[in-house]
């Protein structure tokens, strides 16, 4: 199951991230289309994550790779956006150091509680969605950088909502290691 449909819409999101740093180094354009091809690019590529598992499902395609890639690419795409919103002064860096910190820290504890059996209590839940649903809003919006229809200033939004997933990022990593921590205190002696 390497290469299914499913598993070759995961490996495009891993694929997009040179390519939506990329647009910000060709020449000829101005900053304003830069912002919407990145933009445009981000949401397709984004919208694999539902497409992906939606499909393996449907195909009857489903695979433990499949399911070990798909959140990694999710923080790939995740995470290099972030950078270069950091590197274009739209994002905080603060914010970007919590939300790749976090990352780091789940995705390190998940594998720890799989080697010890105890993967049930960091299974994924309903505020982790939440938080990087957030995300996938709030990336776009600063990526665009402008005014849509005239009226929603889109970075002045995708601050807001950049701020409010770093809330529910601490808040979803705080959940989880609450879980976890019976299983913690048990293995620590």
């Amino acid at each position: 199951m390497f290469f299914n449909l499913p598993t070759l819409l995961t490996w495009a999101r891993i694929v997009a991230i040179p390519l939506i740093i990329g647009v910000y180094y060709l020449e000829g354009m101005s900053i304003a289309q830069k912002n919407l091809i990145a933009t445009v690019m981000f949401v397709v590529f984004a919208a694999t994550d539902w497409a992906d598992g939606y499909l393996a499902r449907k195909l009857n395609q489903t695979s433990a790779f499949g399911a070990f890639l798909d959140p990694v690419a999710d923080k790939f795409l995740v995470c290099a956006s972030l950078l270069v919103l950091v590197h274009l002064d739209r994002a905080d860096v603060f914010v970007a150091l919590i939300i790749i910190g976090r990352e780091i820290a789940i995705s390190s504890l998940r594998e720890w509680m799989a080697i010890i059996g105890a993967t049930k209590s960091v299974a994924v839940h309903m505020l982790g969605k939440v938080k990087t649903t957030v995300q996938m809003v709030a990336i776009p919006f600063l990526l665009f950088d402008g005014m849509v229809l005239g009226v929603i200033d889109t970075h002045l939004w995708g601050t807001w909502l950049i701020w409010a997933s770093a809330v529910l990022t601490v808040w979803s990593m705080v959940y989880y290691l609450q879980k976890a921590l019976p299983e913690i205190r048990a293995r620590a002696r």
